[in-house]
């Protein structure tokens, strides 16, 4: 480390190009990312790897010109130089955003199209960033829910952290975003804002009332009635036996469907405007806020979308993106399972009340994957769009492994089989596991063939869990370090298939 610290040194006072050639060098086991090399002053910052871990290296003058805020080992260097090898933690995370801006998460509300990167490992970014600098998309690359963080023993600011890490890896400059997905408490949406999270996914499938979906109408009826008596006339003045033209199509609203929508809606969009206010005291207008309605077993029919929309925008709400709960199936890490005809037709009219009412995101959850319908979503919203993906990056893993590392993947996969019951408490997938050949009868070339097997990626994709919290986890993160540049490779192609699919326009 001290050699390359001293060649380092030798080339500070240079331009930075300079510096970054001198760092394409190793020294035994230990080398230098050229793209994370950066000055600060009398002082260059930068990202390196041995063959154990990955680590921050800081070279100075002298101890008086080191850059304030980092923590780690200090070394003397010759002609009274300094430098300082620091853990990729929270301490020297916090120093990248104070000396380098563009490290830190941004609101994305006025960017045009934008797409979720959940990264379960905190090793993703390199990959999502190189797809994402070919198109004209700004990733939300720091995106977890409360799930994911009790899946994986990780917090709000571990996951901001670890992304911070591989952007200035990366030396990604264009702005990313940070995403506390599917929310539903203001306690909760507090940690993510505390964490830096300037976007919030707001899950009301807790607060509305989706049963009365199903309810009938004299129920649904009675319910109605119980209601304050100026909201029941007002609702009945702006929607009963309506019809709204919406660009190319009209969406009519007859009286019963308007008292359903009030009883099943209103104390979720009660809670809305209040999440919304609290949003506007802690970040002004930099925060965007996402609503979701996706977690629930009914589609969201378009007259429901518009009543939603017309309901938030009276109260004032701005908000960057809705999710609906699009007709069909939008399962874990597969591809879309439905009607595509009529999926084309519902999802037209969805994207068209989205302009009408302010030219927000139409945001798709569950998004990886769904290859059938990517070119009906980027037509239709004129690139408007919001894409969360989640587990697809971690099934690149998944599949990186069986490629490269046979005999850890089949422990994943088994241990994969013996949570997957618990495991379907949490998630809905409809997967025969049974379809899955016994991987001892696969001979190790078999094994990547099956994560092309839709049974197979749902069983790996939501037992990740298990896997990156049990007796396997030292074992996969040893292979995920050696394997590093393959994971970046499959990531970068993966996403690159998802927005090219989507129709985003090349930078």
């Amino acid at each position: 480390m001290k050699k390359i610290a001293e060649s380092v040194l030798a080339a500070v006072g240079k331009n930075l190009e300079c510096i970054k050639s001198a760092m394409c060098m190793k020294s035994g086991d230990i080398e230098i990312y050229p793209a994370s090399v950066h000055k600060i002053g009398d002082a260059a910052v930068m990202m390196g790897r041995d063959s154990e871990k990955r680590f921050l290296l800081v070279v100075a003058y002298s101890e008086k010109t080191m850059p304030a805020g980092f923590a780690g080992e200090k070394l003397e260097l010759a002609d009274g130089g300094a430098a300082l090898v620091g853990k990729l933690d929270s301490t020297n995370a916090a120093a990248l955003r104070q000396h380098f801006p563009w490290c830190a998460p941004k609101s994305l509300r006025n960017v045009k199209t934008t797409v979720g990167c959940g990264d379960r490992l905190g090793l993703a970014t390199p990959g999502h960033v190189a797809a994402a600098v070919k198109f004209q998309v700004s990733p939300v690359i720091a995106q977890q829910s409360m799930r994911e963080l009790s899946m994986t023993n990780r917090t709000f600011r571990s996951v901001v952290d670890d992304t911070v890490f591989g952007v200035f890896k990366s030396d990604y400059q264009l702005g990313w975003g940070a995403d506390g997905d599917h929310l539903k408490t203001i306690p909760d949406i507090d940690v993510a804002l505390e964490a830096g999270m300037p976007m919030i996914t707001l899950d009301l499938s807790e607060v509305m009332n989706a049963a009365a979906g199903d309810w009938e109408e004299a129920k649904v009826d009675a319910a109605f009635a119980e209601m304050c008596g100026d909201f029941q006339k007002r609702i009945a003045e702006d929607y009963f036996d309506k019809e709204f033209v919406i660009g190319e199509s009209s969406v009519k609203i007859d009286a019963a469907t308007a008292r359903r929508c009030a009883v099943m809606y209103t104390a979720a969009l009660d809670f809305a405007v209040k999440v919304y206010n609290h949003l506007k005291s802690k970040r002004g207008d930099e925060f965007d806020l996402e609503i979701s309605i996706d977690e629930t077993t009914s589609p969201t029919l378009p007259s429901h979308h518009l009543y939603i929309v017309r309901e938030l925008r009276r109260s004032g709400v701005e908000f960057s993106s809705l999710a609906p709960r699009f007709i069909g199936e939008f399962q874990k890490a597969i591809d879309y399972i439905g009607d595509l005809a009529e999926f084309d037709r519902q999802f037209k009219v969805h994207a068209q009340i989205a302009k009408a009412y302010g030219n927000y995101k139409v945001s798709v959850h569950s998004g990886s994957d769904k290859f059938a319908v990517y070119p009906t979503v980027g037509r239709e919203t004129g690139g408007y769009l919001h894409l969360k993906t989640a587990g697809t990056s971690w099934l690149v893993a998944v599949t990186v492994i069986a490629e490269h590392d046979p005999a850890l993947y089949r422990k994943m996969h088994k241990a994969a089989l013996a949570n997957f019951n618990d495991m379907l408490k949490l998630y809905h997938i409809t997967a025969d596991i049974t379809k899955i050949a016994d991987v001892d009868t696969l001979p190790d070339a078999e094994l990547v063939k099956l994560m092309d097997m839709p049974e197979a990626r749902q069983l790996l994709h939501i037992t990740y869990g298990p896997i990156l919290t049990g007796e396997l986890r030292g074992e996969f993160f040893k292979a995920m370090h050696k394997l590093e540049k393959e994971y970046e490779a499959a990531l970068e192609k993966h996403f690159d298939k998802h927005l090219s699919l989507l129709g985003v326009p090349k930078r």
